[in-house]
């Protein structure tokens, strides 16, 4: 490995190597975390957009009870990037209606 130091390419040390490389597995290693942060981001804001429905002068619907119960399992047995990233796909078809929106998430009910 390589860096440069006044404009001119030299080997990294060994130290530098050592720090390059305990940095690039933490990177790595807290991969999962990331993904899992973003998912639960986006979840909640979908549930913040309903909390309205759980006041106690608000009658909740069981499709909207199902759905916001959904919403707050869909981390459940997500121990993969990959899993996640399934989670989060979204749909890119320029002929469809749900073109940008997540099609793996909990589908919302109609109506309120």
């Amino acid at each position: 490995m390589k860096k440069y130091v006044d404009g001119n390419l030299v080997d990294l040390t060994l130290e530098e190597i050592t720090e390059y490389e305990t940095r690039q597995t933490a990177w790595n290693n807290s991969a999962l975390d990331r993904a899992l942060e973003n998912l639960r981001e986006r979840r909640n804001n979908l549930l913040s957009e309903t909390d309205w429905m759980a006041n106690s002068d608000v009658t909740m619907s069981d499709e909207w009870k199902t759905y916001r119960q959904e919403l707050r399992d869909i981390t459940s047995g997500l121990d993969t990037v990959e899993k996640v990233n399934i989670k989060l796909k979204v749909d890119e078809d320029k002929n469809s209606e749900t073109l940008g929106k997540l099609i793996n998430f909990p589908t919302k009910p109609s109506g309120e």
